[in-house]
């Protein structure tokens, strides 16, 4: 069986042979080019004719030197499929697509057969959109209760005495406060107080810590994990590290709660944005899709706790209430092989549907939550980017995490620029739009940005000089090179529904 890329190279080829330039309409056509091409022709036929403008002498003449580059292009790339064709077929497929390269979750084949339109993401083969519209499934989240495949993340267990040290050594937060099965998300700080990545940690009662960190950053992240346990390891400390291989679905979906009447219609004022009321709920909650698979309460679930259970008949799962949508809703950890067994069952309720890269991207910006990358870096730091609830009391006095003597000083004075939430209406902001005052002197830039569709209103992330982080404050946003009004808006842009016990 010939290699994807082979194939891909010989559909290349047929495309640039079955090409044909056509000259200009009115024009008389030669039915086939003299051995000296085009020009001979041309010189014969039109140069001499003085009905013919010049401009349309020379544009015909680039159009057939245009074809005969075509032409030599097919050539040259003829030449290429056989050189391809000739190497080692090893050799051969490492070169012929970039798709052979990407990784691929447990419910890679899963997704295609349910319609996934697979896209590269952070070194993964991963579902961008179904069959619905990107806006489709994110309403849907919304509304009623979606499925996503997170596989890709970096699951990695921290075990032995000293686990709570060697965390402690690398992230802001307070892992020694967290209680059996709680979770806090936390920050990778480097010594000059940029963020390396964000992170959640939980405290198992099963003796170790689970982390969950992002794809983007693995290799970068396991290094760093793995470099600090042969240190402690090297200094007697009793820790060690094991990367998980399982797969991890998010099932998300709060904001429609059965009897209970919420609403998409949104009104503006001068300075926020209003949520109305509207028809009866249109569907059940993330927890009520679970609750029919589990035999534990949900209810003594809240925010940010972990429990391992059976779900769907899928032993041995760890339940964990949290998800970047926004909405309540769980992720769920589950061994690889029973991971399409486990969705299959998810999916036989009728209100709960797949949903891909697109929809999380932008139900994690309604919800004001940084894309590593993105709206954070290794240039950012914690207060810089909005984070500083993050930093444990605890670890803020003792100054004893990573980058600490940068970040505890901009605590208490004035940081140069701030993350802050902006919306506008017009053409969408995107990332790496210019943002400028009102007086067109460019302040900063934008980091994430699209059309919010619960809002019908665009809403963006970006950085700005600290006196213009006001909520309200009125600035320009350069979008195709036009400037466009844009205001600071508090964030999350959407309110969140996460559930808690208070």
């Amino acid at each position: 069986m010939e290699a994807p890329g082979a194939i891909s190279l010989q559909l290349g080829v047929n495309a640039l042979c079955a090409l044909k330039l056509r000259l200009p309409l009115g024009l008389p056509t030669p039915s086939s080019d003299p051995p000296g091409g085009g020009e001979t022709y041309l010189s014969r036929a039109w140069t001499t004719s003085p009905s013919v403008p010049g401009r349309v002498v020379a544009s015909v003449r680039r159009l057939h030197q245009l074809r005969a580059t075509m032409q030599w292009a097919g050539s040259m790339m003829s030449r290429l499929r056989s050189c391809l064709q000739a190497l080692p077929s090893a050799l051969r497929r490492s070169l012929s697509s970039a798709q052979d390269v990407l990784r691929r979750t447990p419910l890679y084949d899963f997704h295609l057969a349910h319609g996934g339109k697979m896209v590269a993401f952070a070194g993964w083969n991963l579902p961008v959109q179904y069959r619905d519209s990107h806006v489709d499934s994110h309403l849907h989240t919304r509304r009623h209760c979606s499925l996503f495949d997170v596989s890709h993340m970096l699951q990695t267990k921290i075990f032995g005495h000293d686990r709570v040290k060697l965390m402690e050594s690398l992230v802001v937060g307070d892992i020694a406060e967290l209680k059996p099965n709680q979770g806090t998300l936390s920050l990778f700080t480097n010594e000059a107080g940029g963020i390396l990545d964000d992170l959640i940690v939980t405290n198992t009662s099963e003796g170790h810590l689970y982390v969950v960190s992002n794809a983007g950053c693995w290799e970068k992240d396991l290094t760093l994990m793995q470099d600090k346990v042969r240190e402690l390891q090297n200094m007697g400390s009793d820790v060690g590290l094991e990367v998980m291989d399982n797969a991890l679905l998010a099932l998300q979906g709060k904001w429609a709660r059965l009897g209970l009447e919420l609403t998409f219609a949104f009104q503006v004022s001068s300075t926020a944005w209003h949520r109305g009321r509207a028809a009866p709920g249109e569907g059940p909650t993330a927890a009520q899709v679970l609750q029919a698979g589990v035999a534990d309460d949900l209810r003594k679930l809240p925010f940010m706790t972990s429990a391992v259970m059976e779900v769907f008949g899928v032993s041995g799962c760890r339940v964990t209430r949290c998800g970047y949508t926004g909405e309540d809703g769980v992720e769920i950890s589950v061994l690889a092989a029973e991971a399409v067994r486990l969705a299959t069952a998810l999916l036989e309720n009728p209100e709960v549907k797949l949903a891909g890269l697109a929809a999380r991207d932008s139900l994690r910006l309604e919800a004001g939550l940084c894309l590593y990358g993105n709206d954070i870096d290794e240039h950012t730091t914690p207060v810089e980017g909005s984070l500083s609830w993050t930093l444990g009391k605890r670890r803020r006095a003792a100054m004893d995490f990573p980058g600490a003597s940068v970040i505890v000083p901009q605590l208490k004075g004035k940081v140069q620029r701030r993350r802050v939430g902006l919306m506008c209406e017009g053409a969408p902001m995107r990332a790496h739009n210019p943002i400028m005052s009102t007086e067109g002197t460019v302040l900063g830039a934008v980091t994430s940005g699209c059309p919010s569709p619960c809002l019908r209103k665009n809403v963006a992330m970006g950085y700005v000089p600290y006196e213009y982080s006001r909520p309200g404050t009125l600035l320009l946003v350069e979008v195709r090179r036009k400037q466009q009004m844009a205001m600071v808006s508090k964030m999350p842009f959407v309110p969140t529904n996460y559930y808690t016990l208070k």
